[in-house]
């Protein structure tokens, strides 16, 4: 089977390509110099020509804070390429994997949640994100998976363990919230598990695949830091203590009660992994 990837340079687009490969399967890889796909005819151009049996989109606008100033760019990127993507795999008979996000959850729960419980996001960023799910469902009703995920950690780009440990080798305190809880995710375990998505049963509609258990930020960093041998010492702080741009939900565990949905490991096991590949732990 031929799979294209679309932002395939990021973090999770690498570990996508890598775990795509891994499978045995022929792949598509584009980062945004070869697709941008916020455009309509060029994105309907190279899914026509490239023809492939799926498209695994992990393009997106990530910068969560910048969305609250620049929701028009956020929406362009994470609705309308979404959008043109989905539609261009169903004029194809390809399926389509879109990447989401916790952020569509507003965090008031105190268990964690699941693919039917009621959206409502906090942030720019989020209704960007829930906007990119519909346009997704319009654009291939009968052949789309959305796979909701979150906290995304990996080797290939920026992300909160690499920071932890770029600032606990330079500091000796260092303060970490503890009023959000979620679901640290190694983009190494989400890959292989969007690729199952397309090899496998592909299950329609919704699906949430977020690394094992849940943790508090200050949890995680601690986790790091220990993991690393590292002296800094880690101390709770508060969210409102940051003064962030865009609100974040305080509680976004997710887990599925799907059938058929891949469970990713604990992310105690996807630390382990991207220490191994990052740096020795001592």
């Amino acid at each position: 089977m031929r799979i294209l990837i679309t932002g395939a340079g990021g973090m999770l687009g690498s570990d996508v390509c890598r775990a795509a490969n891994a499978a045995g399967l022929e792949v598509v890889a584009l980062d945004h110099a070869a697709l941008d796909v916020t455009d309509a005819d060029a994105v309907e151009s190279v899914v026509g020509h490239a023809r492939p049996g799926a498209v695994v989109n992990c393009a997106a606008w990530t910068d969560v804070d910048g969305a609250e100033s620049s929701l028009d760019a956020a929406l362009v990127a994470n609705r309308d390429g979404a959008g043109n993507l989905a539609r261009a795999a169903a004029a194809n008979g390809a399926w389509t994997v879109h990447v989401s996000s916790d952020y569509v959850f507003d965090g008031t729960k105190s268990e964690p949640y699941v693919e039917s419980d009621a959206v409502n996001p906090l942030s720019a960023y989020g209704r960007s994100k829930l906007e990119g799910e519909l346009a997704v469902a319009s654009g291939a009703p009968d052949s789309h998976t959305i796979a909701r995920s979150s906290w995304l950690f990996g080797v290939d780009g920026r992300c909160f363990p690499k920071t932890i440990l770029r600032l606990a080798s330079e500091r000796e305190e260092l303060t970490v919230v503890d009023d959000q809880v979620g679901c640290p995710t190694f983009t190494g375990h989400l890959a292989a598990a969007l690729v199952e998505l397309v090899v496998g049963e592909r299950p329609a509609g919704v699906v949430h695949v977020a690394g094992g258990g849940q943790c508090s930020w200050f949890e995680f960093a601690s986790q790091i830091v220990e993991s690393a041998g590292l002296a800094c010492r880690v101390t709770p702080g508060k969210t409102a203590e940051l003064d962030r741009a865009a609100p974040r939900p305080a509680y976004s565990v997710l887990r599925s009660e799907r059938r058929g949905v891949p469970e990713l490991p604990d992310w105690h096991a996807g630390l382990r992994e991207f220490m191994a590949l990052e740096v020795p732990v001592r």
